[in-house]
């Protein structure tokens, strides 16, 4: 694992970063929703050059069944270049794959054959729970200490949820990230602002609110997460919480500026309990403290109830229900994922507080069943949902499926899986590739995405 020079893929600046070869591979997780067969890694050829071009081209499978493969990343990427903790030699190679129901850990070996990657190590949700007293594993980032995993639940499945540290070389567990937590219980995502020494996390929910489905009852009672926790990165101390209103519930995906140098980020709250509406909000350095401030809100369409699935029938409108974001190398261009109405839409963001929409396009959603030019099925569903940029800005992927508990209240039918490429024009504005649709085999739903080599969230960097 250890290389006598940096891995090429690591870059010290975003802007670096940005000049990086193009991907030919993404990975991708796959799982079964009915949790009979394994999951899977599957790989997916995305050099246009390439005669399987848009095709799955390798998988591997995991040895269990039930585990609901979430957000996994590489075990090591940029940060390790960082002067407070380096760890230049090691390589980007295995991938650190969660199971956010079962709490088990894969390390997947990516390097002797990258289209056929092999499992080398499986940590079971036993030994993260005497180690790290933590359950539902759900996000990877590799970082300035090594590999930073957070999980929805302790080890009974109940709150606190927070974040555990594996070794980068041996992959053991390490133990738990935090010192003093404060008023933090709920987890979802991390992610952190190594200029500035911050860790920012957001939150769900706990298991028994979630894994059978969203509980009409909690969210109307606005019990699901709506803070925003800030730490200091180095002392793992908790050191700030903001509340957005009981009116606003989900607050997910964090994306901070790339930039190490920018004091602020993103951050998506699925939806408004006021009028369904869901909304983009910075947060930013306010002199001594951290501020949050809504800046772009998206409303609910009206539709006709007869369309809608029982959860939203009496509302007589489709929610927006943004369940991801993306943020592209150069901090210009914010990526929003409509799942509910189908709507990938793209923001201007170069003043963050002030972004300007420069690009949309649809497809799925519960109700517009938007198609796609290689699509043999002229009504798809599901909607954009995890999203993933090239390192150079100029293509986007993203699957459709959300969550297997989840996928049925809001797409009663059952969601067919599907893969889609944005090009991404000069100066802004997207377009479906029309040569790449992947139709995901029957049996998996396609979530999490990976691109060879790292992508506009896999990294973090400690210079501008």
């Amino acid at each position: 694992m250890a290389t006598w020079r940096p891995d090429p893929s690591f870059y010290p600046s975003p802007r670096m970063a940005a000049k990086a070869p193009r991907e030919t591979l993404a990975y991708v997780a796959a799982f079964d929703p009915e949790r009979a067969r394994p999951d899977a890694i599957a790989v997916v050829d995305v050099d246009p050059a390439s005669p399987r071009y848009s095709q799955i081209v390798g998988q591997v499978d995991m040895p269990n069944v039930g585990d609901e493969l979430h957000h996994f990343g590489w075990n090591a990427c940029s940060s390790c270049l960082c002067p407070n903790a380096p760890h230049p030699h090691v390589e980007r190679r295995y991938l650190i794959v969660p199971g956010l129901r079962s709490s088990r850990l894969h390390i997947i070996d990516t390097k002797a054959d990258p289209r056929n990657p092999k499992i080398i190590r499986v940590i079971e949700p036993e030994e993260i729970a005497e180690r790290a007293n933590y359950s539902r594993l759900h996000t990877t980032h590799c970082g300035p200490e090594g590999i930073y995993v957070n999980a929805l639940a302790d080890r009974d499945g109940k709150a606190p949820g927070g974040i555990f540290l594996l070794d980068h070389q041996s992959f053991d567990v390490l133990g738990q990230w935090e010192m003093d937590r404060g008023p933090q219980k709920l987890a979802y995502d991390f992610w952190w602002h190594l200029g500035h020494d911050t860790m920012v996390t957001s939150e769900w929910g706990t298991p028994d609110t979630f894994e059978n489905g969203l509980v009409p009852e909690v969210l109307l009672g606005s019990k699901y997460g709506r803070r925003l926790h800030f730490w200091d990165l180095h002392k793992r101390k908790h050191v700030q919480e903001i509340d957005f209103g009981e009116e606003h519930q989900l607050v997910f995906e964090l994306r901070p500026a790339h930039d190490p140098t920018k004091a602020y980020g993103f951050v998506g709250c699925v939806i408004s309990l006021k009028d369904l509406s869901a909304s983009i909000w910075t947060w930013y350095r306010d002199n001594d403290r951290w501020a949050v401030k809504k800046v772009i809100e998206i409303p609910a369409e009206p539709a006709d109830p007869e369309l809608l699935p029982p959860v939203l029938k009496g509302f007589g409108a489709v929610a927006p229900l943004v369940t991801d974001i993306d943020l592209s190398m150069d901090d210009r261009f914010l990526y929003v994922s409509c799942w509910g109405t189908g709507d990938m839409i793209q923001y201007d963001v170069s003043d963050p507080f002030n972004p300007k929409e420069t690009g949309r396009v649809r497809i799925g959603g519960i109700v517009s069943r938007a198609t796609h030019p290689k699509a043999k099925n002229g009504a798809l569903n599901g909607g954009p949902q995890m999203v993933e940029i090239s390192r150079d800005g100029r293509r986007v992927y993203f699957t459709n499926s959300l969550y297997g508990a989840i996928d049925p209240q809001f797409y009663p039918e059952g969601i067919d899986g599907w893969m889609v490429k944005l090009d991404v024009a000069d100066g802004g504005g997207i377009a479906f590739d029309e040569k790449f649709f992947v139709d995901w085999p029957k049996g998996h739903r396609p979530h999490q995405v990976r691109l060879e080599g790292g992508d506009c969230s896999s990294d973090s960097y400690c210079y501008p």
